[in-house]
């Protein structure tokens, strides 16, 4: 881990859990991150800005099986609502 960027490394005392995957694009930081999180309560919750929050054990597998460079599509689905007519 780089000390002197600031680094941490990935785990319980990590606020970003155990592993987080920085977006980045045009080779710019968006400051947006997929995390994990030990408190699986507040997944799925407005609790953080930019932030996609995981259980650890989903980031760690996607952190493993996704390669520096794949590109994403982030989505906002708040407002579908499903037909019921």
């Amino acid at each position: 881990m780089d000390e002197e960027r600031g680094g941490m490394e990935p785990g319980p005392d990590n606020p970003l859990g155990a592993r987080a995957l920085y977006i980045f694009k045009d080779g710019e930081d968006t400051l947006y991150r997929f995390y994990g999180s030990p408190e699986w309560w507040s997944i799925g919750k407005h609790v953080s800005s930019g932030r996609v929050r995981m259980i650890n054990q989903d980031v760690i597998d996607l952190y493993n099986r996704v390669a520096d460079g794949t590109p994403i599509l982030v989505t906002d689905l708040s407002n579908d609502k499903p037909d019921r007519s």
